[in-house]
């Protein structure tokens, strides 16, 4: 494959991302300045912490078949399939659930399988087991020679592509706050902010797991912990994935406020949890809050 195959700025992507006020009286009554971090516009097929997450792994890919995990309507597994399409290598996908294999594919799987993505569906006993050394050897068996990127692409290069969006960011806020799947973007994010920025992270699943993984990354990354960053736990709504009517009710306000359309999943409980810690005192009067907008409906 040629090498300029794999010059990602050949995808002309938004950077920086655009950084825009949000006038809320709900911040602004605490004294709080809201700002948004429009990674979603970035790229329309690798939006957001997807793309700060992807780039230093597939130019280490260099062209090699790309493997990596993800459940049925993974963001992760869509972005890197749409990188292989894009980029013109060849991916893999191993999909949570091996009873997803004998029916229609959901529109999101849909779409990889039309980026040109291979769907290896497999039972949760064996996904739960995918970093194992013996499992992952059974998958390069079964598939060649492939670059292994873990899930949601959190990993040593996807912790150093996310101290640019902290970069980006320096001076620009107090606090920095991201929704958190497998820690990877606030890894990075902290790493790239100014000494006196924190990162907040609000993990969208339960367990608590968390802050060991990040800590894991940041020493993988950068030789040890990088940066101030925390973890706000409260605002899963139940799990990864899980919503109610009070988070749907939020983000419809949200999106007829600020004409932004909210992701339910990931964004809505960042912004939720913003909310509410602006309600408790959470943020000193003079608090400049920068919200990370890690992806679009």
């Amino acid at each position: 494959m040629p090498s300029e195959a794999l010059d990602l700025s050949q995808l002309q992507p938004l950077l920086p991302s655009p950084l825009q006020p949000a006038e809320d009286e709900r911040f602004a009554r605490h004294g709080i300045r809201l700002l948004l971090k429009r990674e979603d516009l970035i790229h329309p097929d690798l939006p957001g912490n997807k793309w700060r997450k992807l780039s230093l792994n597939l130019r280490a890919a260099a062209g090699r078949t790309v493997l990596t995990f993800g459940g049925a309507y993974s963001n992760h597994l869509r972005a890197t399939a749409a990188a292989g399409r894009l980029l013109g290598f060849p991916t893999i996908g191993v999909v949570r659930g091996d009873e997803l294999a004998g029916r229609p594919l959901n529109p999101s799987l849909a779409q990889c399988a039309a980026d040109g993505m291979i769907l290896h569906f497999v039972d949760r006993t064996t996904y739960r087991a995918k970093a194992d050394p013996d499992a992952l050897a059974g998958l390069l068996s079964a598939f060649g020679e492939c670059c292994v990127i873990p899930e949601g692409g959190s990993n040593a290069l996807a912790a150093q592509g996310c101290t640019e969006l902290g970069r980006e960011l320096r001076g620009r806020a107090d606090v920095v706050a991201v929704a958190c799947g497998t820690g990877g973007t606030l890894a990075g994010l902290a790493a790239g902010l100014a000494p006196g920025q924190r990162a907040l992270g609000i993990p969208v699943l339960r367990g608590g797991f968390l802050g060991d993984a990040i800590r894991e990354l940041q020493q993988e990354a950068f030789g040890g912990p990088a940066g101030s960053w925390s973890l706000d736990e409260r605002f899963h709504f139940g799990g990864y994935a899980r919503t109610t009517p009070q988070l749907h009710a939020f983000a419809d306000d949200f999106e007829q406020r600020h004409g932004l359309p909210v992701e339910r999943l990931y964004v809505a409980k960042l912004l939720y949890a913003l909310n509410a810690l602006a309600e408790e005192g959470a943020f000193p009067a003079g608090t400049t809050v920068a919200a990370v907008v890690t992806g679009r409906p």
